[in-house]
């Protein structure tokens, strides 16, 4: 897949294009990519995707912690899945937001030879949303290029959206959050130096250094799936402050405990974390070995899950 940095540097030909945030690509995401991509390669046309870095929330309401379902990285690495051609991450800022719809349509005719705009139903671009899809079709007619509208995917009596997505991980429901995402829910980060307290109790847990900017589940325990390179374990994963402890972080640590792990220390390695299901909330217990016997519970309930 090419990547490119911005929709001035890209170049494509009979473009077939959807534009969005795609944050989280989830199932609704995914059934407008099916058909782009099944489509334009039928034709012999790149599938293409544009969107936007940072989101538009950020710049329109503000810069926002905890907000985004995807790094920038795992958002390239799921739009290729899905078998797209061009990703072009076009950088949002004020000017950007103040650009008319028609001048933004000429640029992506200009860059892209836009030959198909495939989008959702309640899509709009442009100044004050008002490329709509009434006006985007007379830019269609105007510029040559066809409008295919993809009606929104419903679950559970709702549409599938990543605001949905990320109002259940506030709540730690990663099931059904894993069901809207089509996936498990996951992140990934550094591994870095913590208090030790695990290792100091029998328990040693890998602490990871998550983006500020990416959304966590809700404090407490969950059932995860850990994965380094080609290896991977079950492990018990907590989110949260360790309240039992009086030194709290000023904001959550993501430690996993590895199930079965027998090797030595990997700090500096990249860990991923997959979370299947929330064993309970963040607690906060009267001693070491009350909390010692609780996570000999919770290893207990994982190890229970994983082999379901």
């Amino acid at each position: 897949m090419q990547h490119f940095a911005s929709l001035h540097a890209a170049h494509a030909e009979h473009a077939w294009l959807t534009i969005g945030a795609f944050d989280g690509v989830h199932l609704g995401h995914q059934q407008i990519l099916s058909q782009l991509t099944a489509g334009a390669h039928a034709k012999g046309a790149p599938a293409v995707v544009l969107t936007f870095d940072p989101h538009p929330e950020e710049v329109l309401r503000g810069p926002r912690s905890g907000f985004y379902l995807s790094s920038r990285q795992e958002q390239a690495a799921l739009l290729a899945a899905q078998g797209v051609d061009v990703l072009v991450t076009h950088p949002f800022t004020r000017e950007t937001a103040a650009t008319s719809a028609r001048d933004f349509v000429a640029l992506l005719k200009a860059q892209l030879g836009l030959e198909q705009l495939w989008v959702g139903h309640d899509f709009a671009l442009g100044r004050n949303r008002e490329g709509d899809f009434t006006a985007l079709q007379g830019f269609g007619v105007e510029m040559d290029f066809v409008m295919q509208v993809v009606p929104a995917l419903e679950l559970d009596g709702a549409p599938v959206s990543s605001s949905r997505i990320r109002a259940l991980l506030a709540e730690g429901a990663v099931e059904p959050a894993a069901r809207l995402l089509g996936r498990p829910f996951a992140l990934a980060g550094e591994v870095v130096a913590g208090a030790q307290r695990g290792r100091g109790i029998g328990v040693p847990t890998a602490n990871i250094a998550v983006d500020a900017k990416l959304a966590l589940p809700a404090n407490g325990v969950y059932v995860t799936r850990a994965a380094m390179g080609e290896r991977s374990w079950g492990a018990v994963t907590n989110v949260g402050l360790r309240p039992t402890f009086e030194d709290a972080p000023p904001a959550p640590v993501v430690e996993a405990h590895l199930l079965d792990y027998a090797g030595g220390e990997f700090y500096g390695e990249t860990l991923r974390l997959e979370f299947l299901a929330r064993l309970r909330a963040e607690q906060r217990f009267e001693g070491v070995e009350a909390l010692l016997a609780q996570i000999q519970r919770d290893i207990a309930a994982a190890r229970q899950h994983l082999t379901v």
